[in-house]
C-alpha cells in the first residue's frame, strides 16, 4: 500500500508578518517549509511527497528527486485538488494532507493517522476544546457556547486517495479543510489524538512559539558529544591527583603536568566535541612551560573555548579505571572540584570508577586510565 503526503504551501500567510509568506521565513535556522518537508521525509510509511506551491514561489526551492512539485489554486481546497490530481496514475492508495505552516508536528501524530487508516476511510487529529467559549459582539461577551463535543482540528488529515479525489471533484468549493470535503461526500472521519505542539503558524508570535517547540524537541540546536581517554603510569610519590583532588597513595602518577588522568580525559572530551584536537595540540609536552602544570589550566582553557564558540556544557561523565586507590570515598569531592572549575552544578558532573578485574596494565596496578564524555549544546 503506497502513501503520499501532500503539503499545501501555496498561501500567502500575510498575518504572520515579515517580507515573505510564512512558509519561506526562517525558523530555528531553517525555513518553515524545509522543517515540514524534512518531517515527512523522516516519517515511516510515507512513500512520496507532493508540494503544492504558489506559481510565484517555484524558484524558491530546488528540485528534489523525492518531492513532486505542482502549483496551487486560488483557495486551499483548490490547491489540495491540484495536489491530488498530480498523483493520478502514481499507484497511491492513501494520502495525508498537511499544512506547511505546521512544522512542529510530533511524529506520533502522523503515525496515529496512518494507523487509523488501516480500518477507517478517513482520519484526522484533533484536540478536545477545554476552554470556555464566548460569543462576542462589539468588544464584549454576548453569550457562551457549550464546548461539549468540540475539537480543534489539526493536520495531517488522512484519506483513501481515490475517495478523496472524487470528493474534491464533486465539492462546490470553499471548504475549510479536507474533513469538510470528505464529510460532504458521506465519509466517516475518525478523530485521532492531536498534540499541543502541532500548532499552525499564523501570527508573528507563533513563529517564536514554534522555535521554542522545535528546541524542546531537540531540533534547532547544535548538540555535540566528545570522548576523551587518557592513561598515566605509576611512579614515585605519596599521592595522586584525580579530578582535582589530592588522593593519598603509595605511588604517584607520572606525566609532563600533574598527571591528573581524569581531568585530562574530560578536557580532551570537550576539545573533541568542539573538533579542536586534544591537550597535546594546545599544550605541547615539548614546551617546558607546562612541565608540572596543574591540570585545571587545561580544563579551563577547554571550557573557555566552548564558551567562545557559543556552546554551554550540558554534562560531563568521567570514569576512572584502577584497582587502587579506591575512588568511592573521594568521588563527591572530585565531582565538586570539577564542577567548580567548569562553572557547572555538581549534578551535571559524574565521577565514578571501575576496576579491570585484575586484567591489563590497570589490573596489574601499573597505572590509571580514564574515559570521559562531554555533551555541549548551542541553543
Amino acid at each position: 500500500m503506497s502513501t503520499a503526503a501532500i503539503i499545501v504551501a501555496a498561501g500567502r500567510g500575510t498575518r504572520a508578518g515579515g517580507d515573505l509568506p510564512k512558509q519561506w521565513q526562517v525558523l530555528a535556522g531553517k525555513r518553515v517549509i524545509d522543517w515540514t518537508l524534512d518531517l515527512f521525509r523522516a516519517a515511516p510509511g510515507i512513500d512520496r511527497i507532493v508540494l503544492v506551491l504558489h506559481p510565484d514561489d517555484l524558484a524558491r526551492i530546488a528540485p528534489a528527486d523525492d518531492v513532486l512539485i505542482t502549483t496551487g489554486g486560488a483557495a486551499r481546497d483548490a490547491s489540495v485538488k491540484r495536489g491530488l490530481e498530480a498523483l493520478e496514475g502514481a499507484d497511491v492508495n492513501r494520502v495525508l494532507i498537511h499544512d506547511v505552516a505546521r512544522p512542529c508536528t510530533p511524529p506520533q501524530v502522523i503515525a496515529d493517522v496512518l494507523a487509523a487508516l488501516e480500518q477507517a476511510e478517513a482520519a484526522a487529529p484533533g484536540l478536545a476544546v477545554t476552554d470556555a467559549l464566548w460569543r462576542g459582539q462589539g468588544g464584549a461577551v454576548d453569550g457562551t457556547l457549550s464546548r461539549e463535543g468540540l475539537f480543534r482540528a489539526q493536520t495531517p488529515q488522512g484519506f483513501h486517495y481515490a475517495a478523496l479525489l472524487a470528493a474534491h471533484r464533486a465539492h462546490p468549493g470553499g471548504a475549510a479543510d479536507d474533513v469538510e470535503v470528505a464529510r460532504a461526500a458521506g465519509m466517516r472521519v475518525v478523530i485521532t489524538p492531536g498534540h499541543e505542539d502541532n500548532l499552525k503558524i499564523t501570527t508573528p508570535g507563533d513563529l517564536a512559539r514554534a522555535e521554542r517547540i522545535l528546541k524542546n524537541q531537540g531540533f534547532g540546536m547544535d548538540v555535540r558529544l566528545g570522548n576523551g581517554y587518557d592513561v598515566h603510569r605509576f611512579g614515585d610519590g605519596d599521592h595522586v591527583m584525580l579530578c582535582g583532588v589530592r588522593v593519598p597513595h603509595g605511588r604517584g602518577l607520572v606525566g609532563h603536568s600533574d598527571a591528573d588522568v581524569g581531568m585530562h580525559a574530560v578536557t580532551d572530551a570537550i576539545y573533541g566535541a568542539l573538533a579542536l584536537g586534544d591537550i597535546g595540540r594546545h599544550f605541547p609536552p615539548s614546551d617546558p612551560q607546562w612541565k608540572g602544570a596543574e591540570s585545571h589550566i587545561f580544563l579551563r582553557h577547554a571550557v573557555g573555548l566552548a564558551a567562545e564558540n557559543g556552546f554551554r556544557i550540558s554534562n560531563i561523565d568521567c570514569t576512572l579505571v584502577c584497582e587502587y586507590p579506591k575512588i568511592g570515598p573521594h568521588a563527591v569531592a572530585m565531582q565538586a572540584a570539577m564542577a567548580a572549575i567548569m562553572g557547572l552544578e555538581p549534578a551535571r558532573v559524574s565521577v565514578k570508577a571501575t576496576t579491570s578485574e585484575r586484567l591489563g596494565f590497570t589490573g596489574r596496578e601499573e597505572g590509571i586510565a580514564a574515559l570521559a564524555t562531554a555533551t555541549l549544546v548551542k541553543p
